[in-house]
Order: C-alpha cells, then structure tokens, then sequence
C-alpha cells in the first residue's frame, strides 16, 4: 500500500513508517510545517520517500494519512482528490482537547467518512467525537534497548519548548524538584531554562534520538511532570530505556505507568519524595526500572502496534 502522510510528529511517525508499506512525505522548498519532507533526526527506512508538493499529483496514492484539520484541502489540492470521498483516508488525533474541555468538538466531528483514530484512550473520552467513527490505537515504540546504567543520581526531563508551555509541561514544577534531586531537561528550545526559572539545572538541546537515549539512560530516573498532554514518548521510551519514572497523575500516564515501573500522583510532595528516593537509591532504581521496561514492552511494542494498524488500514482501504 502508497500511504501519504505528513511529518508532523517525529517520534509518532518513526513508529508508523516501520511498517511494511510505502509512504510518501511532502517536500516543500523551506521544509517547513507541510513540507518537512524525510527525518533528519530520527531513523526512517528507505520505505519512506520523500515528494515534491507540486509532483504529488504524479503519484498513486492507495491512502492519506490525515493529522491536521488543513490537512484534508492541502490533500485534495494536491493530489487532485478528496480524502474520504475519492481516496481512502484516516485522521490521526495526537492531542488531548484545549479550551473548554468537556465541550471541545473535533473538527471531524461532522465526518463519517473518515475513521477518526485517537492515540489513547484518554483522549478518545475527553475529545466529543459527533457522529466520526472513532478507533484508538496505542502508540508502539522502536525498543531503545536496555541501555540503563544510572550512574548519574540526577533526574531527567524531555519537554520541547519549556519556557512556552510552562503549565502545560509542568516546567514551572521544576524549582520544587529540583530541590530533592538535579535536574537534566532535554528537547526543542531549553537552552536559557535555567535562567527562566533560576535555577541551576543542565540543558541538552536537539540531540538525535540515540544520543538523547544515550544520555538518558545515564540518569538515574525519569520525571515526566506534564499536566496537560497526550502521551509523552519520550515517557515510554525512557521506560524502555529501563529508567524508573516520576509522573504526574494526569491525562494518559495513570494507564501508562503501573505501580511497579515507578511513582505516579497528583501531589507534588509525593513525587518530589519519589525522585529523592530514587536518586539516593540506585539498586531500588534499577530494581523499579526493570518492571518500567518489562511494562512498556508488553504495552507499547512495535509488533502491537504496527499490527493495530495494518488490521485498520486494510479496512479502510478495503472498503
């Protein structure tokens, strides 16, 4: 099968293009937001070609990918075709709903076109889905390795633009932490962290995803204090890794997190005395890192994952 899809979210699609199909990816001449074409950072197999925008009409195309609402007009200008209507479509929702929550409509809310597929089941509950068919598939993760090691009794943090998305991300929780164990954010724009909330704290920025693992797994565990998201993958992954995990009670995390892979809760303090603990703690990190890793391979495994797909995308294209 020729899926397009858009290079929207790295982490996401490395998992997706793993599969056993062909995908195609936009290519625009700033690689911007519709145009980012093939990953730089992350590893993609040769299965994944990137496309000149203005040559996709060229292409056979057996199924669109959908992750944004332009997406569906930037797909029929393109192409030439109406996803849903002339080609095969589904819309991958990766976000939990903003705004007045409990109310938040999804822009395919008015669709039946078009399988609306939620990457937890969080947010399948939160988003009011309308009269969209509406399919949750759990994200799968490419297996880091067991590359845990925790020598360094400080604590880890992956958070793209922390500054921008304080509450969100939880980065103004960070002083609070930060007074029980030292902390080491990585991501998109952390440099200049520290001083946003001065404090002192090491700051790693756009590492390719090995080296970030690498450098991961030398922590000596994971702290994920988001209020407001998804899923993390970098949660799972850190999982993987093998790394004992601190997380906030919310969203996803409650489903993703079991009481044996670390410490989950609402209360600050709690959590501040789990990092305590496990940074001065290394066998107890390791011994609650392995039941971390054990639990995000039985859940999360690219096998699942990809199968989840395959059985859906067979359908939708099938039908």
């Amino acid at each position: 099968m020729r899926i397009l899809l858009w290079h929207v979210h790295g982490s996401w699609t490395t998992s997706f293009v793993h599969g056993a199909h062909d995908y195609l990816v936009p290519l625009t001449p700033d690689r911007g937001p519709d145009g980012r074409g093939r990953a730089r950072t992350f590893p993609w197999p040769e299965a994944v070609r990137e496309v000149p925008a203005d040559r996709l009409r060229e292409e056979e195309v057996d199924l669109v990918v959908l992750q944004r609402p332009h997406e569906a007009e930037l797909a029929e200008r393109w192409l030439g075709r109406r996803p849903g209507r002339d080609v095969p479509a589904v819309y991958v929702e990766h976000n939990t709903p903003r705004g007045e929550v409990p109310a938040t409509r999804h822009p395919l809310a008015d669709r039946d076109d078009v399988p609306l597929v939620h990457v937890t089941h969080f947010n399948a509950l939160f988003w009011d889905n309308g009269r969209a068919p509406v399919r949750v598939i759990e994200h799968g993760v490419l297996d880091p390795g067991p590359l845990y090691t925790g020598e360094l009794p400080r604590a880890a943090v992956v958070v793209n633009e922390p500054v921008r998305r304080t509450r969100v991300a939880g980065t103004d929780l960070l002083p609070r932490f930060a007074e029980e164990a030292p902390l080491d954010v990585f991501g998109m724009k952390v440099t200049g962290l520290a001083g946003h909330l001065g404090i002192p704290l090491g700051a790693f920025e756009d590492l390719p995803q090995a080296a970030m693992h690498a450098e991961l797994a030398r922590r000596r565990v994971y702290l994920h204090p988001y209020r407001w998201t998804s899923l993390g993958l970098s949660l799972i992954e850190a999982m993987m890794i093998g790394m004992p995990v601190v997380a906030l009670a919310a969203t996803e995390a409650v489903e993703a997190v079991p009481p044996e892979a670390g410490v989950i809760s609402t209360r600050v303090s709690v959590l501040a005395a789990a990092l305590e603990a496990f940074t001065g703690e290394p066998e107890l990190a390791r011994q609650v890192g392995k039941h971390a890793r054990a639990a995000a391979l039985a859940r999360y495994g690219l096998p699942r994952f990809l199968s989840d797909w395959d059985r859906l995308l067979g359908e939708v294209a099938g039908g």
